[in-house]
């Protein structure tokens, strides 16, 4: 039996169940968005957030990517891409990178690809010594 009897055995109702499920689930949606402000700080002295003392490292705390970009700059982005609303996002070859679809960003948030086009939300950085604080 291929896929077209099996449907039209089903019916015409649990073929547009089936269909309206699938067709629906790549949209993006708005409670996707931290909820809250973001503001916390890392110590860049923890051996826990030592990924951040060399450039390329990226570390993930409370649902943010904090990540040093090539040149040293301190970057940081949610980690819920906003294709699906999965927490995927990873910082890799001086871009945001989600693993589940391959949506890809600048750093600034822009999308890179198809899967990105709705852009990624970007938090702030700000080093005081060996403190690194993250905020929106």
């Amino acid at each position: 039996m291929n896929r077209k009897e099996f449907l039209e055995k089903l019916g015409l109702g649990a073929a547009f169940v089936l269909t309206s499920t699938c067709l629906g689930g790549c949209r993006r949606d708005e409670t996707f968005k931290p909820t809250g402000p973001i503001d916390f700080t890392l110590d860049l002295e923890n051996p826990e957030y030592s990924a951040l003392n060399a450039d390329g490292g990226y570390v993930i705390f409370e649902g943010v990517v904090v990540a040093r970009a090539i040149n040293g700059d301190y970057v940081a982005a949610t980690q819920t891409c906003s294709h699906e609303g999965l927490n995927q996002i990873i910082y890799q070859s001086n871009e945001w990178y989600c693993t589940a679809h391959g949506a890809r960003f600048e750093l600034n948030g822009n999308g890179l690809n198809g899967n990105a086009s709705n852009g990624l939300t970007i938090y702030n950085t700000n080093l005081i010594g060996n403190m690194l604080q993250i905020f929106s």
